[in-house]
């Protein structure tokens, strides 16, 4: 594993298996958010083996799949409820965790977190949110 803590609240990472689950659960960790669609590349773990690990380690599991395709309003909204729903820090993964990371800042833009803050939490754990800075301020609005 690669966790990367973005913030108190949430840390990303790629892939993650199964058999992390113990370990992440040991962590702190309260929830898993996958934002990796099955099948993207061969080899990787199913999303319903990994929902079954995390269950059983006592994590909640919530799968936002996001395609190269982009991102849509629905998984914005799916990824505010499943922050609100965690009570308690988030591990969130794709491939890279780089769709992680900036699903949500989109989310925590619509919650009212400032785009500058957002952006710099992401550049300090090494990922670059300049690509969707427009929809960052967009949903927050005039924050």
């Amino acid at each position: 594993m690669q966790i990367r803590p973005v913030d108190d609240s949430i840390s990303v990472d790629p892939q993650i298996s199964p058999a992390d689950m113990t370990e992440i659960a040991a962590a702190g960790f309260t929830a898993i958010i996958n934002n990796r669609p099955d099948d993207e590349e061969g080899g990787q773990p199913e999303g319903a083996a990994i929902r079954a690990a995390a269950e059983a380690a006592g994590l909640s599991y919530t799968a936002i799949p996001i395609t190269h395709a982009g991102f849509s309003g629905n998984q914005v909204d799916a990824m505010v409820a499943a922050l609100e729903a965690a009570g308690g820090p988030v591990l969130a993964f794709c491939r890279s965790g780089t769709r992680s990371c900036n699903l949500w800042a989109l989310a925590r833009a619509k919650m009212g977190d400032h785009p500058d803050r957002l952006m710099a939490k992401a550049a300090a754990t090494g990922y670059d949110l300049t690509g969707i800075r427009p929809l960052l301020d967009t949903l927050a609005g005039d924050r």
